[in-house]
């Protein structure tokens, strides 16, 4: 079993920052791949960005040059690095674990930006 916790959501204006954080805990050495979803209220949760265990990152096109996701694998931590952000970046922020057999999710930690 893996744990996902994540943590960085806020409010902040337009044009701002903010870092998200997801730590793993439990049978981490399971996970293939991490990533960022988000879902905004009445929308579809939409993938945001994915790291595999190679390095290999994606990014959906609204986010490209915007938004970073990186690991620490010595902390288990995969972090997502939100800059110049808009008010439709305004969503729920879940941290996703992949691994060969299922999925794990994290709670989900909101994100408003007002214009």
């Amino acid at each position: 079993q893996v744990q996902l916790v994540e943590s960085g959501g806020g409010l902040v204006q337009a044009g701002g920052s903010l870092r998200l954080t997801c730590v793993a805990s439990g049978t981490t050495r399971s996970i293939n791949a991490m990533g960022w979803y988000r879902q905004a209220p009445g929308k579809l949760r939409e993938l945001v960005a994915t790291t595999s265990n190679g390095g290999s990152t994606n990014y959906v096109d609204s986010v490209k040059g915007r938004f970073t996701i990186f690991r620490d694998n010595a902390k288990n931590t995969v972090y997502l690095q939100m800059n110049s952000l808009k008010p439709e970046d305004t969503a729920v922020y879940y941290c996703k674990g992949l691994s060969s057999s299922r999925e794990y999710w994290g709670q989900g930690t909101q994100v408003t930006v007002s214009s």
